[in-house]
């Protein structure tokens, strides 16, 4: 089938739902802490967040500017605003669970990371904290928010921030490489759904260039 969503949205017949979150998977997770202005802490997980470039390093994640129902700004949309800082915390199998519990739609007053029960760690050039049980975190300073289109329901926009910090657990770390076999990742898919991604189903392909893999590298 063919549908142009600009006339009748991501929800055309026979779907009961919008079709979109499934059309580009897997899809990293966007765990984001941030600082309001009054210091309340907010940690929040994004569906549409990536990485940007190498050099400088920089990343992105996509916000509501408003919360469903209530009228008021999303707090990691109007903290950085605000604050000009945050932080990713990249999300693994293992706190899958703890992740979810902060997708919680919380009034801005509440300390989201604390209500989760996660334990927080500071940062060293930002003042957001960072989820401590996170094996990768990226300090980041905001660079520019760009205004999405209006979508028919919500107003969304694109967060970039440089990476002034980078903190990796000592315990991912083989031979001098980030060892994500280690790690237990967790990729986004559609609608309610996750997916693990096992060890076991990691491979290398070699580019037809003959770039060596970082781990043959002597």
């Amino acid at each position: 089938m063919f549908f142009d969503p600009r006339e009748v949205g991501m929800k055309p017949e026979p779907f009961k739902h919008s079709v979109y979150s499934a059309l580009v998977v897997p899809r990293p997770i966007g765990w984001i802490s941030s600082l309001s202005a009054e210091g309340v802490v907010n940690l929040a997980p994004f569906s549409f967040f990536n990485a940007l470039s190498g050099d400088p390093p920089c990343v992105m994640y996509c916000p509501n500017a408003v919360k469903p129902g209530t009228g008021e700004k999303k707090d990691s949309y109007q903290n950085v605003q605000d604050t000009g800082e945050f932080v990713f915390n990249m999300c693994t199998w293992d706190l899958r669970n703890e992740m979810i519990a902060t997708a919680e739609h919380a009034p801005a007053s509440v300390d989201e990371m604390a209500k989760a029960g996660i334990e927080a760690a500071p940062c060293n050039n930002v003042s957001p904290p960072r989820v401590k049980a996170s094996a990768i975190a990226l300090e980041c300073k905001h660079i520019q928010t760009i205004d999405l289109p209006p979508g028919r329901n919500s107003q969304s926009h694109v967060v970039m921030g440089e990476v002034v910090g980078v903190h990796i657990n000592d315990d991912v770390i083989t031979d001098g490489i980030v060892d994500i076999h280690k790690m237990e990742l967790i990729a986004r898919l559609s609608y309610l759904d996750y997916a693990k991604i096992e060890s076991e189903n990691i491979i290398a392909l070699k580019r037809p260039d003959n770039v060596v893999h970082p781990s043959e590298q002597k």
